[in-house]
């Protein structure tokens, strides 16, 4: 069954997921949800590409939660239960199973370039937080968009981006509702780099990807593993982890796949990583002791 929100390919090791719906400005209904979870399940079960890039269609990369979902509950068959502590309860619930998703997209076994024009609003900047690498074109500009809107953000932009940026900013915008410009994106570091248009934009996105799929793909997890743990522990801790990991993924005969590589003036060849295994879909039937 085709993706109703996304289009998703996969060529040379590059995984290209594209929203897909510019007629709502990509805006993020339950499917939205569900389609995206299965796309990035499988990416990290079946490690099928090297690198993901996100990017968008329209005007707008994504203008966040489609609030109709909730003007129209009944319509959608959702629903959000504030009358009771327990109806609350739920809403808890629901709002852990969307962080998860984009925490699912932070944790994938390869890297990922968000690829932005326009707008990235509300959730959209969740999403955006979530990513690896960001860039964007002249025109985009990020907004903490719940606040217009009379609730807090809550999937991920209060917690991520005052690791990206200085607190301050993320105070201003979090209570101002202001547009981050592409340009103040850029000074701030939010965004690697600013393209005039958008087929610029894609062509160095997918350019990046190919370039980090011909490394290998051990040493890039290994390096995502310990940029994410030093950013959320201290120094000490970070390089006693960075030790351990090495012990676990050193590999000697990748140094010497780059050094003939380079020698004989060809493309790198890296092993995958291999596809995850479950314990739980394992094939073992219980006898009868």
């Amino acid at each position: 069954m085709p993706n109703q929100c996304f289009t998703f390919t996969i060529a040379d090791q590059v995984a290209h997921l594209v929203l897909n719906r510019p007629q709502a400005m990509n805006t993020m209904q339950p499917v939205f949800w569900r389609e995206l979870t299965a796309i990035l399940t499988s990416l990290q079960r079946d490690a099928p590409a090297r690198a993901l890039v996100i990017s968008s269609t329209g005007k707008h990369f994504s203008a966040g939660m489609a609030l109709d979902v909730f003007a129209n509950a009944g319509a959608s068959g959702f629903t959000l239960d504030e009358k009771s502590a327990a109806g609350r309860a739920t809403i808890a619930h629901t709002v852990a199973e969307m962080q998860q998703v984009f925490t699912q997209l932070e944790q994938l076994r390869m890297p990922v370039i968000a690829a932005i024009q326009g707008g990235c609003i509300g959730g959209a900047v969740d999403l955006a937080c979530a990513c690896d690498i960001r860039l964007t074109t002249a025109d985009a500009f990020f907004c903490i968009q719940e606040i217009n809107i009379g609730m807090t953000a809550d999937m991920g932009t209060l917690q991520r981006l005052p690791k990206l940026i200085p607190e301050g900013v993320v105070h201003e915008l979090a209570y101002t509702g202001r547009r981050l410009s592409a340009q103040r994106a850029l000074a701030l570091g939010l965004s690697n780099a600013v393209f005039e248009s958008q087929p610029e934009l894609i062509e160095e996105a997918l350019a990046m990807a190919h370039e980090i799929a011909q490394k290998p793909p051990v040493a890039i997890w290994g390096s995502k593993q310990a940029i994410h743990y030093a950013r959320d522990h201290a120094t000490h801790d970070a390089l006693q982890q960075m030790a351990w990991l090495q012990a676990g993924i050193w590999q000697g005969s990748n140094l010497l796949e780059a050094f003939l590589a380079k020698q004989q003036n060809r493309a790198t060849r890296y092993d995958d990583l291999p596809p995850l295994q479950s314990f739980a879909d394992a094939d073992y039937t219980l006898g009868n002791g």
